[in-house]
């Protein structure tokens, strides 16, 4: 009959114990060295089943676990340390949401009334100018919040809102351009999924007009705001504070997926939400390795850079 591997070493250590055992108690047990004793002692030994290997096996589970915990936590960084509360987060967010639909929905256009211009009899130029100062408004808004909100608070820990040419992080940028093609896929899966209703008027925005004239100032202006302007203050607000202040209450993949949830919801777009979501997790994995945000908005404006050039096929 043929013995395992596991149940010839389980014999002989069971066998080795028992010539112990006689050698210790051979004086007081003379039928302990009878090999027919012997042989149905070890034979019910071979029988029990072994209760201490899966508590064994459970016990190696617990370090490689960690251990691929560890990977993780090094792909995608560790919690910031975050001198505020979750009212601040609200608190900037609230803020940075009021005053970019006020600022864009009522301060600029009542100031232009007030001098006597309106957007919808503005040229091209005159239009892709209009959304160059509202953008940068926008954003200076949103910068300003951030400083009086947090000034309390400082002076900042050394990884918070860094901006570093220093660092390897042009290999992330790189990976994160290699996702572009996904994107585009998500972006056509979340059309399907929720299609423009048929009764909704098609209309081009003055970004596509610009594009279908070839007017090449607007063009630039557009440009502009697309590639430079919005990813600056999109990044400060969703990565550079958000992101890390989520980290106090809960892991940093949560935060990367939260903080991507509300940089999609910022967009008012439900037929680009998945593209964005995922755009928003490959910027923030690549802020949560780097500590830098100089490598998201680089690839945020990439991004931008690539639909605007898409536009103009």
């Amino acid at each position: 009959m043929m013995v395992s591997h596991s149940k010839r070493v389980r014999y002989l250590t069971i066998l080795q114990r028992w010539k112990i055992s006689c050698f210790r108690n051979e004086e007081s047990s003379p039928g302990a060295s009878n090999p027919e004793f012997i042989d149905e002692v070890l034979h019910k030994e071979l029988e029990k089943p072994e209760i201490d290997k899966p508590s064994v096996e459970k016990r190696n589970w617990i370090p490689r676990l960690r251990e691929a915990a560890d990977v993780v936590f090094k792909v995608i960084g560790k919690p910031w340390t975050v001198p505020w509360t979750a009212e601040t987060i609200l608190q900037v967010m609230l803020l940075w949401i009021v005053s970019f639909w006020f600022i864009g929905s009522w301060m600029i256009p009542f100031g232009a009334y007030m001098v006597g211009i309106s957007k919808e009899s503005l040229t091209l130029r005159g239009q892709a100018l209009f959304s160059l100062l509202t953008d940068v408004t926008e954003g200076l808004a949103g910068i300003l919040i951030l400083k009086r909100c947090l000034s309390r608070f400082c002076p900042l820990p050394q990884d918070w809102f860094k901006f570093s040419l220093k660092g390897n992080w042009l290999f992330d940028v790189l990976l994160g351009c290699l996702m572009f093609p996904l994107v585009n896929r998500l972006s056509q899966f979340n059309l399907n999924l929720l299609p423009v209703l048929p009764s909704t008027p098609v209309t081009l925005s003055s970004v596509e007009q610009s594009i279908l004239a070839r007017d090449p100032v607007a063009m630039a202006l557009y440009a502009l705001v697309l590639v430079v302007c919005a990813p600056l203050w999109e990044e400060i607000v969703f990565r550079g504070f958000l992101l890390p202040s989520l980290t106090k209450y809960m892991p940093v993949w949560c935060s990367i997926l939260m903080s991507s949830i509300a940089f999609a919801l910022a967009h008012f777009n439900v037929q680009r939400m998945l593209p964005l979501i995922f755009l928003g997790v490959v910027m923030g994995v690549i802020y949560g390795r780097s500590r830098n945000l100089l490598p998201s908005i680089l690839l945020h404006s990439l991004w931008n850079g690539f639909v605007f050039l898409d536009l103009m096929k």
